[in-house]
């Protein structure tokens, strides 16, 4: 297991503009006690002998990140088998403020993934992931983007039961192109097992993705990118997923995968209700440019933009304090809702916002303090400060 940088005793982070769920507390501060979150509230804190003061000096307190869809990071990829790369890329994410996620695999032969998926599977049960994202094989080989074509499969009952028993209930969402043979059998088939079911990486027009929202699918997998465009006498995937209710959509905030305008557009339309910023990092994320592996194909990576041989998006090296950041300065949307899309809603997507997702008292202590540019100083997971990821000044 991870292991974080303890501060001794409780403590109250003072002094800052804290995000509660429907309002930002000005002078607010944040009572942590057992790893939770005790109390919130304006002005002076109650005192206590006890209990340790970290002044964050007017600094934004929000809660810790839940990214639902990451490949890696720190030169690490969750396509792995050794559970040293994958405590390596959660580190990375943590740094910059995610503490929740989910390991997202791309698509491989089916024997692999669940090899992949029982070494996960670990880290789940030992609390360090939220889950895992089967990010295909299930998915069209015309919008396959980043994933090996020779990997990709249609989905039948017996290949979905057997990579769900693979990961002995740790398999939390699974993406696939609904209008592939069996596509809306198997969205049935994962919604009935508690498992979320994505659309995406789909070539799917309207009347093939209609019967797997009502057949329960209920995320769309990085909006806009890797399915059909939108077209102005054919929605396609785009206008189906955005504009049924029942859909939450993932949009990748990096403003390479997507336009300012067109995060924020969309942002509008689906509300706070729907929308969930998500990072789709790969391995390059936190380290240096270079050549890299992303599944089964190369990937290069020049000035932070990841792409295949032949111009192809591959991922991203997004970590979920940029996309928050980029949504708030690029997008022009306000905290509350960067705050809703990248904490508070994927929470409630994974069914865990009672343990996690917003600073209320009984969650966990998760908080980012981010300075006046909305940077992380410092990252507080599970009442527990994170190294590596900036300082505050603490006084008693």
């Amino acid at each position: 297991m991870l292991v974080p940088v303890k501060h001794p005793g409780d403590f109250v982070i003072t002094g800052g503009r804290v995000v509660a769920p429907d309002r930002v507390l000005d002078d607010g501060w944040l009572a942590v006690s057992g790893g939770q979150i005790a109390a919130v509230g304006t002005g002076t804190p109650p005192s206590s002998p006890d209990a340790a003061t970290v002044d964050v000096a007017g600094a934004l307190v929000v809660p810790g990140f839940v990214d639902t869809h990451c490949h890696g990071g720190g030169g690490a990829s969750f396509s792995t088998l050794d559970p040293d790369e994958i405590r390596t890329a959660i580190r990375a994410h943590r740094r910059h403020g995610t503490t929740t996620m989910l390991a997202s695999l791309v698509s491989d032969p089916i024997d692999l993934l669940t090899e992949q998926i029982a070494a996960l599977r670990e880290l789940v049960q030992e609390g360090d992931l939220a889950g895992i994202h089967l990010e295909g094989p299930f998915i069209s080989r015309a919008r396959c983007g980043a994933h090996d074509p020779d990997t990709l499969r249609e989905p039948d009952t017996g290949t979905v039961e057997k990579l769900l028993r693979a990961g002995h209930g740790s398999i939390r969402m699974v993406t696939l192109a609904p209008e592939l043979s069996g596509g809306v059998k198997a969205v049935r088939q994962l919604a009935e097992s508690g498992v979320i079911a994505a659309i995406g990486h789909t070539d799917g027009v309207a009347e093939q993705l209609v019967p797997a929202i009502d057949a329960g699918a209920t995320v769309a997998t990085h909006l806009f990118n890797g399915m059909r465009p939108l077209h102005h006498r054919e929605p396609g995937p785009v206008g189906v997923l955005l504009d049924d209710e029942r859909v939450t959509v993932e949009l990748i905030c990096d403003l390479v995968h997507l336009h300012p305008t067109v995060v924020r557009l969309a942002a509008q339309h689906a509300g706070r209700g729907r929308t969930v910023l998500i990072t789709d990092a790969m391995s390059a994320t936190d380290a240096a440019d270079g050549r890299y592996t992303l599944g089964r194909l190369e990937v290069d990576v020049h000035d932070g933009v990841a792409t295949l041989d032949n111009g192809s998006l591959a991922g991203s090296t997004l970590t979920m304090d940029n996309a928050f950041r980029n949504l708030v300065k690029g997008a022009k949307l306000d905290v509350l809702d960067a705050v809703r899309a990248t904490s508070a809603r994927p929470a409630e997507l994974l069914g865990i916002a009672d343990r996690t997702g917003a600073l209320r008292p009984g969650l966990a202590a998760d908080a980012v303090i981010l300075d006046d540019d909305l940077r992380p100083t410092r990252v507080l997971h599970r009442g527990e400060w994170v190294a590596e990821a900036g300082r505050a000044t603490l006084s008693t």
